[in-house]
């Protein structure tokens, strides 16, 4: 995958051309609510088929959860996903972006488009699933129990911070340099066996925790989380199950992420109980349908344009290799 490119990899399995996409095959009136990477994205791509696309973003800056990861340390030019798009929009008379635009289920239906494309994205868990965790575990009600979502608001913790990062790319590490620049005391806390462990993949992890050492941070790994409250996390080796308490006066969870699915819910309801709604059509795509990278975002925000109004193909995936048949030899 590739935020810039979501063709690339598809260009003999889907046969997509970086450049080239199909004309549009209806004069259906699309309405895509969210303007985060996959919402721009599917914007984009259907404007250059040619469909009449309005885009409906909930603030006043487009970008989604690419604004706030792009305002961390060594994130800044993950802005550019944004950048681009919103540039090449502003060149399409039939996209029309409508920015301070909060729609409900009912301002959708209003509207009344011809196809509904939910890209409202996802928040931050904080009840410790996430990528080692698949169940949630006691987390206390507590104003020093924080997630991304806080600190991108702007609530500022107090006291030493513990991260415990179960998300294990981008963030939790980034987040820890941001607060280490601040001068505050840092504990990194992860299931993991380094610091931001998935960012092996992207040739980042040995840069990024050489670092976050040569920082000062503090280290805790190959503990998974178990409960938090009343000022420590509580953890068990992932090997011996040995409990260890780790005191805190600010918590940060950077764990997994949830789908915001309330107006995808109302709209599915409306639709099936009013008759007028049922000409609408509703897709949820990128974080909204799975929370996943802003990569991952952007590939299904393209893959929804490439393929609307499209017939359906029983395999429209092409192998690299053809299949064995049962009894055939190599």
């Amino acid at each position: 995958r590739c935020t810039q490119n979501p063709t690339i990899g598809e260009e003999w399995r889907r046969g997509w051309h970086p450049e080239r996409i199909e004309r549009k095959s209806s004069d259906a009136r699309v309405l895509v609510v969210g303007a985060g990477p996959a919402g721009l994205e599917a914007s984009l791509a259907l404007g250059r088929r040619g469909y009449s696309v309005a885009l409906a973003e909930a603030t006043r800056e487009l970008g989604g959860r690419v604004i706030a990861e792009a305002s961390l340390p060594g994130l800044s030019k993950w802005i550019r996903v944004r950048d681009y798009r919103q540039h090449m929009l502003s060149k399409f008379s039939n996209v029309e972006i409508y920015r301070e635009s909060q729609l409900g289920a009912d301002d959708i239906q209003e509207f009344a488009p011809d196809h509904v494309v939910l890209a409202v994205g996802s928040h931050w868990r904080r009840n410790g699933i996430g990528a080692s965790a698949e169940s949630a575990c006691v987390v206390a009600a507590d104003e020093n129990i924080l997630t991304p979502d806080d600190i991108f608001a702007g609530t500022i913790p107090s006291g030493s911070i513990v991260i415990y990062d179960d998300d294990q790319y981008s963030v939790g590490g980034a987040l820890a340099e941001r607060f280490l620049h601040e001068g505050r005391d840092v504990t990194l806390v992860t299931p993991g066996l380094m610091i931001s462990a998935w960012t092996v993949m992207t040739d980042e992890q040995f840069f990024i925790q050489k670092r976050l050492m040569s920082m000062g941070i503090r280290t805790v790994l190959g503990h998974k989380m178990t409960e938090a409250g009343s000022g420590v996390l509580s953890t068990a080796c992932i090997y011996t199950d040995e409990a260890r308490d780790i005191p805190y006066d600010s918590l940060v969870l950077v764990t997994g992420r949830g789908s915001n699915r309330t107006v995808c819910n109302e709209l599915q309801e409306m639709v099936a109980q009013n008759a007028d709604a049922q000409t609408m059509s509703v897709t949820s795509i990128g974080d909204c349908l799975v929370p996943s990278s802003i990569a991952d975002a952007v590939f299904s925000g393209h893959r929804f344009a490439r393929e609307f109004d499209q017939p359906i193909q029983n395999s429209p995936v092409r192998r690299e290799r053809p299949p064995l048949t049962i009894g055939a030899t190599s």
